[in-house]
């Protein structure tokens, strides 16, 4: 396992967990010792070459590095150390043509690859990770014992999507769906938020919708929890990052002529949210001042 983040140190967790012995490398040593000191069937590796050595061919190599030039770094090291026939997995969010390229890549050298998209987040090391892959049969014989200890169940939670490239376009897609998601719900919520003069408890709605709802989601189930803590989120920023994935599927629907106006809607609120509308809005507010006179408010953005 390379690259132990929130969610690759997570899914070394619960492999190790499952009876799979897993030598694991990060750019950070210290992570990778402080993994080996919870779990004996983790093996922290120093560099590359350690980890490559100490794997009984063919060996299964799964990547959770950051998307782009990480990930092409690491390749670049591994390609030399590997054996034809050894198998790369990326399962780290990756646009679906990289990861196209990279098994074009890869086969030139006698090596199997297989791309992984996987969701579960934070709560996937105890509920387990719905994973979505691509790639050959070949690959997936290798790596399949591993992705049935990650998943939910043995025979559920996870689907082999097609060839090379399919498993990181239908995680690519799920996230654009997530994103129209989220925005739906926190308008919806702000609706009742801003309706002063019925006093709506939030919390009370959210947990009501959970049961018997069509809404009903772990997104719904996620909003009702912190909903319960805290209605006002005084202390919360309304800054929403973006990790890609939804620029990636907007890109798609370009490409494709799909419309898709509910994740393109929900991916340029999340930039609005990061500041990246204010000039915009001020040119607006400068043109309405010079056709109708209307004031400008001044002050620090």
């Amino acid at each position: 396992m390379l690259g132990l983040g929130k969610m690759g140190a997570n899914m070394a967790r619960r492999l190790a967990r499952g009876g799979a012995v897993v030598h694991a490398w990060n750019r950070s040593p210290d992570v990778a010792l402080s993994l080996a000191q919870e779990h004996a069937n983790v093996l922290a590796r120093g560099s590359l070459a350690e980890l490559v050595a100490g794997l009984a061919t063919p060996r299964l190599v799964w990547l959770m590095l950051p998307a782009g030039r990480a990930t092409d770094e690491a390749l670049h090291t591994l390609l030399p150390l590997l054996s034809p026939g050894d198998t790369v997995l990326d399962g780290a969010n990756a646009y679906y043509k990289d990861s196209q390229r990279r098994a074009a890549q890869l086969a030139q050298a006698g090596l199997h690859f297989m791309d992984a998209g996987v969701s579960g987040g934070i709560w996937g090391l105890q509920n387990g990770y719905a994973l979505m892959v691509g790639g050959s049969a070949r690959a997936l014989a290798a790596a399949e014992p591993f992705i049935k200890i990650l998943a939910p169940a043995p025979d559920t939670g996870w689907l082999h999507c097609g060839v090379a490239g399919s498993g990181h376009f239908v995680k690519m897609v799920h996230n654009g769906i997530e994103y129209g998601m989220m925005q739906a719900l926190a308008e919806g919520l702000a609706l009742m938020n801003g309706k002063r003069e019925f006093d709506i408890d939030l919390a009370a709605v959210t947990e009501m919708w959970r049961h018997g709802s069509v809404v009903r989601s772990w997104l719904l189930d996620l909003a009702a929890e912190f909903l319960q803590r805290d209605q006002a989120l005084d202390d919360i920023q309304p800054y929403v990052a973006d990790s890609g994935e939804g620029r990636w599927t907007v890109l798609e629907s370009v490409e494709q002529g799909t419309p898709a106006p509910v994740t393109s809607l929900a991916l340029m609120m999340r930039f609005a949210s990061q500041g990246q509308g204010d000039y915009a809005n001020k040119l607006l507010a400068m043109m309405r001042s010079g056709f109708g006179g209307h004031a400008v408010k001044e002050g620090e953005a």
